[in-house]
């Protein structure tokens, strides 16, 4: 009778156990820099979903950091036809494991079903130099999400997020006027002014994709009124329209809109929507100006203005 038992026990267990193809196979721990998972861990279900499967993006929002980038994927997930992958990994930066990491990348994506298409967003792509080009070898024909804000409110959106983040880990802070200023004049090595040079960056985008696979999201409109931004959205990822207004209730204490669907409500994590410290006016102004020029050639180079300082 025992070994009978252990019989059925083990035929139960090889009817349950997942298929070579959704085991992680690499890497077996999380790693530390670039590209590493940090603190996220990734357990992908032993079972999948019936008639489910695991395939590389069809779509990537490729940025830009403090642009609206969860937003916009939280959004998007509304829909049926869409299956979001909840990890951010920044594995087109890698330097080292390109080659065998891509299995591993495209087992971090959500289980979907045929009719689904899978995005995924990793804000920093957009200024990475080798994510243009890794892209495009995965896939050539993928289509690509960029959500954008107003540059010099995207740069104290950035360092409001480093800010809150260093009080949390009880790190010294500065001013903003004290980062953004060097010796009189504006500081245009900053990090964060670095990431709002739209033009310089959608360059080497361009030399990698054409510019109608390459859609923008006005990150601004998306906060102000998400219907019409997302609208388009679906139009151009040939999505049958399946998002609408009651999708969305703007919330007044946090002071944008939250997401209705499935008979649940939920807003964006506490630390979206963080109020921004006051700039100092004549500080304001030199963002302004620097980025006055840049903004133009990018309008030029995708054919489309913005309602930008």
């Amino acid at each position: 009778m025992a070994g009978l038992l252990g019989s059925v026990f083990l035929l139960v267990l090889q009817a349950y156990a997942a298929p070579p193809e959704f085991i992680q196979m690499w890497p077996s721990t999380p790693t530390s820099g670039p590209g590493s998972l940090g603190n996220e861990t990734v357990s992908p279900s032993l079972v999948p979903p019936p008639g489910t499967s695991k395939r590389t993006p069809h779509s990537i929002i490729i940025g830009v950091r403090k642009g609206g980038t969860r937003a916009l994927l939280e959004m998007l997930d509304i829909h049926p036809g869409v299956a979001a992958a909840a990890t951010e990994v920044h594995f087109f930066d890698w330097d080292e494991n390109y080659a065998k990491g891509l299995e591993w990348y495209r087992r971090l994506m959500p289980y979907s079903y045929p009719y689904q298409i899978t995005i995924e967003k990793t804000p920093g792509y957009f200024t990475s130099p080798l994510a243009p080009a890794r892209i495009h070898a995965m896939n050539s024909s993928i289509r690509l999400l960029l959500i954008l804000r107003d540059p010099t409110e995207r740069v104290i959106s950035d360092y409001t997020q480093v800010y809150f983040n260093r009080l949390e880990n009880h790190k010294p802070v500065q001013a903003i006027e004290d980062v953004l200023v060097r010796n009189g004049g504006l500081n245009t090595r900053y990090k964060a002014i670095q990431r709002s040079l739209y033009d310089v960056h959608v360059k080497n985008w361009l030399l990698h994709f054409p510019l109608d696979q390459i859609h923008i999201v006005d990150g601004d409109t998306l906060i102000r009124d998400p219907l019409p931004e997302l609208q388009r959205v679906e139009r151009f990822l040939e999505l049958p329209p399946r998002i609408v207004a009651s999708n969305f209730y703007f919330n007044q204490t946090k002071g944008f809109y939250c997401i209705r669907s499935d008979g649940r409500e939920r807003c964006l994590h506490e630390s979206k929507g963080r109020p921004h410290p006051p700039v100092n006016s004549s500080v304001l102004q030199q963002l302004h100006s620097y980025f006055r020029q840049h903004n133009r050639n990018f309008y030029r180079l995708v054919g489309r203005t913005f309602d930008w300082h």
